[in-house]
């Protein structure tokens, strides 16, 4: 079921960044490519982590932010390529994903994605991955690693590749990245500081969600810290339509809610997993 869905995930994925700029709905999209509009959606809702709408939408305020940043092109234009029906509605659902009206993100004349165009590459080979799988990264994991840090930027704003990189090779560099592969590909990874307690990066690929990845990943990072030690990471607020179910996620996991924190000018809110909290089963599927 799981490569049947992903297959048809996968044909939605290449419909969708064929016809980017054009009127994209559920109706339009099953139609072109022969399926039921229910068994579309949850095909693809299932393997992507997030619906369909909210993902179209994701990408094209990507591209809108991108054009924004390098081309000198009005907004109403951007709106207007961007399937938008005025500047005002344009402005609107920017604001409410970026934190930022259009015209003040030009100003920062800096890129962040919402939403890179995801590519599904084959199934999962193992379907009982393990602590045992899990293995400190090397500089030589760094390319897989940024590939699925891009699959996975929905629970990252702000994320700048460059300076992303640059502390990506200053967390393997001190044995603080942990990567758990399945034949090859990066399943799912973790990069934390030691002496804070603190998860810097956490990511399941799409398609190994709902094998609990993260939570094998939690407890490999247990033995890496002091016994007893908290263990802390930042995601979106409550109420915040720019996310795809980190929080969620995170609460499932036996993550508690502590205080408010703006990160890079971005509204985030700290969770903390206490030291007395038994290492607890994560359902990736919740993850997005």
């Amino acid at each position: 079921m799981k490569g049947q869905e992903a297959r048809i995930a996968s044909q939605a994925l290449g419909y969708i960044e064929e016809n980017l700029d054009k009127k994209l709905e559920l109706e339009t999209i099953a139609a072109a490519l022969h399926y039921s509009k229910y068994h579309l959606h949850r095909s693809f809702a299932r393997t992507v982590g997030m619906t369909m709408h909210a993902y179209v939408q994701r990408r094209r305020l990507t591209e809108a932010a991108r054009l924004l940043v390098f081309s000198r092109k009005p907004i109403w234009e951007i709106a207007y390529v961007g399937g938008y029906e005025s500047q005002q509605a344009f402005t609107s659902c920017f604001k409410e994903m970026y934190k930022k009206t259009p015209a003040q993100y030009r100003t920062m004349e800096t890129f962040y994605p919402l939403q890179f165009a995801m590519c599904l590459d084959g199934e999962p080979a193992a379907m009982d991955l393990e602590e045992s799988d899990v293995s400190a990264a090397t500089p030589a994991d760094m390319d897989d690693w940024m590939e699925l840090a891009r699959l996975a930027v929905d629970g990252y704003p702000c994320l700048n590749e460059a300076e992303y990189r640059g502390n990506l090779y200053r967390h393997i560099s001190s044995g603080q990245a942990l990567i758990l592969r399945d034949e090859g590909r990066a399943a799912g990874v973790l990069a934390f500081t030691a002496e804070k307690g603190w998860i810097d990066f956490l990511a399941v690929h799409p398609q190994y969600r709902s094998l609990g990845i993260a939570g094998i990943l939690l407890n490999r990072l247990r033995a890496e810290l002091p016994r007893g030690a908290e263990i802390s990471v930042t995601t979106y607020r409550a109420g915040d339509r720019a996310d795809t179910g980190y929080r969620k996620a995170y609460l499932r996991l036996g993550f508690e809610e502590r205080e408010l924190l703006t990160e890079y000018g971005y509204p985030t809110q700290r969770f903390v997993l206490p030291s007395e909290r038994k290492e607890a089963a994560f359902d990736d599927a919740d993850a997005g």
